[in-house]
Formats: structure tokens, C-alpha cells, sequence
């Protein structure tokens, strides 16, 4: 009998260790993590979130846990509370000094900023109003509301952007006997603009090389005077390959923009064919490449348009 009430005893003893064993969870970490895998990890552990928002330094951090109380690895009573701090990201709360910096820049920055904060306190005003300068094209040179204004909600920015000097003149280099290559590379160095045409070679003249070019070598013209070229075709070609004139015609820009033409050759290789700021019209390029290869048109790293290389 003694047995059994021993037996017994014991027996309560361990159901209410039992039970206040299972009263007891670790707290696990959660800093760093996003709000909702933080909050099924505490539902594992039978916790539960008690949250409060705060700005952060961070655009990243936003929707993460910045704090939590109690600490990890703390032995609590299951159902406890838990205390998170969550991102609500940076907070803007002043306009900017956009003066002196580039137009695309500016626009790529607000625009990472709105994708990471989740709202648009700040969108530049369309369109925007362009000024002759002798700051570069492309500057900011006036703002408003003005820089430090405060922040209170939404607004848009109103921007006055260089489009550089007016009727700026400049020398025609001499570009008649350059080859392709050499005629491309002084193009992306003075800025001219440009337009090319191709011809069949004539006795005595060399392949792929600049034989007839309008404007005259050191005539003087305004920045945006169209320069003409004729090149050459080249004496002879591989098997598969052709040389071709790539023509495409853009909308008119401001001012001149990055554009850049390259080939995805039939063997997967990339390579660069021809790069200069344009500003936009008709755009012709010279090139030899092999039948199959896709000629592809970027401006500010943006896809125009693409082509197949036919024979």
C-alpha cells in the first residue's frame, strides 16, 4: 500500500514538472529577420509580438526587425509578450539639394527611394523645364521648393536643367582617311553629331576608312550641325560575315544621352561595337559582323530596340 501511494506521488510530481516544464520556451532571434518570419517563429515558440514602428538610416531595413526585448536565448513563461521594433525605413523629412548634380541621377535616386520606402513623398514635376548654360547638359541649376524646405506631405519638385550653351560652335576635325574604327572613336570623344552612308570600295582606296566627310575638316558649326560620312565597304569578306549600315531614328532629347550599340554574336559572345552620348534623330553605324549575330540599341542602359544580322 505504501508502494502504491509512493508510485502515486511520484507520479504527480513528474506531470507538474512536466507542466512547467512546458511553460517554459527559449526566445529565439529575430533581429535582422522580416516581420512576418519573425512572427512565425515566435508562434512556434507559443510567444507572441507586441510591435512598435521606428524610422530608420537604412532604406533596406524597411519591414525588418531593428530591436527585440526580451533577448535571444532568454528562458521565458510560454505566451509571454515580446517587444519588436520594426523599420519603417528612412524617413524624409527635407527636400534635398539637388543643384549642380545630373538630372538622371537625381531622377534614379528618388525613384530607388519611393521602391524602397513603400510611398512617394517626392516625384520630380514633368515636364521638366530646359535652359541654355555653360554648366554641362544635364544640370540642375535651379529647385523648387528649395533645398532644406520641410517635408510635410507629398509634393513635387520643380527642376531647371542645363541644356548647355546656345549656339555653341565647334571645329570639324578631319576625319576623311581614318578608318571605321578610328572615325568612331573621335565621334565619341568631340560629341558631333553624326550620320553615316556606305559605298563600294573604288580602286586605290582602302576598306572600312571615312572617304568623303561634309562639313569640310576645321569648318566651324554649331554642336548640333549634322556631320555626313561615307565609308568604304571592305575589299573583301569572311565566309557568314556581312557589312551593313544599322539605322534606327530616335525621339529628340534636350540633350545628349548615353546610347550604345553592341552585338550578341551567334556564339553567345558580347561585344561593343560603338558608344557616344546622342541626343537623338537618325542613327547610323557602319558594321561587320557575322550572319546570325543580334545587334542590340541601349540608351541610359535601356533596351530601344534589336535586330537579326541578315546575309
Amino acid at each position: 500500500m505504501v508502494s502504491l501511494i509512493f508510485v502515486g506521488i511520484i507520479a504527480v510530481v513528474v506531470f507538474f514538472i512536466a507542466v512547467k516544464g512546458a511553460e517554459q520556451t527559449l526566445v529565439p532571434d529575430v533581429v535582422g529577420k522580416e516581420l512576418t518570419e519573425a512572427l512565425l517563429e515566435l508562434q512556434v515558440k507559443e510567444l507572441y509580438p507586441r510591435i512598435q514602428l521606428r524610422y530608420s538610416q537604412d532604406s533596406t531595413d524597411r519591414g525588418s526587425i531593428l530591436e527585440q526585448e526580451p533577448q535571444a536565448g532568454n528562458i521565458v513563461k510560454a505566451g509571454r509578450r515580446i517587444r519588436l521594433v520594426v523599420s519603417l525605413g528612412v524617413m524624409l523629412n527635407r527636400v534635398e539639394n539637388y543643384i549642380g548634380r545630373n538630372i538622371d541621377e537625381v531622377r534614379a535616386e528618388i525613384q530607388n527611394f519611393t521602391a524602397s520606402s513603400g510611398g512617394q513623398l517626392i516625384k520630380i514635376k514633368e515636364p521638366i523645364i530646359y535652359d541654355y548654360s555653360p554648366d554641362a547638359p544635364g544640370t540642375i541649376l535651379r529647385q523648387k521648393p528649395e533645398p532644406l524646405t520641410d517635408i510635410s506631405k507629398p509634393i513635387e519638385i520643380e527642376l531647371i536643367v542645363s541644356q548647355g550653351l546656345e549656339n555653341a560652335l565647334i571645329t570639324v576635325p578631319q576625319f576623311t582617311g581614318l578608318t571605321l574604327s578610328s572615325a568612331l572613336e573621335q565621334i565619341d570623344k568631340t560629341g558631333i553629331a553624326f550620320e553615316f552612308s556606305i559605298r563600294e570600295r573604288i580602286e586605290g582606296e582602302r576598306g572600312e576608312t571615312v572617304v568623303w566627310q561634309s562639313p569640310p575638316a576645321d569648318t566651324k558649326i554649331s554642336s548640333n550641325t549634322v556631320v555626313e560620312f561615307i565609308v568604304s565597304i571592305p575589299p573583301s569578306l569572311n565566309n557568314g560575315e556581312v557589312f551593313k549600315l544599322f539605322t534606327y531614328t530616335m525621339p529628340q532629347n534636350p540633350y545628349p544621352l548615353p546610347v550604345r550599340l553592341q552585338a550578341v554574336l551567334p556564339s553567345g559572345e558580347n561585344k561593343r561595337l560603338f558608344g557616344v552620348d546622342f541626343q537623338g534623330g537618325k542613327f547610323t553605324v557602319p558594321y561587320k559582323l557575322t550572319e546570325g549575330s543580334t545587334l542590340i540599341l541601349t540608351m541610359m542602359d535601356k533596351e530601344l530596340y534589336r535586330e537579326k544580322v541578315l546575309p
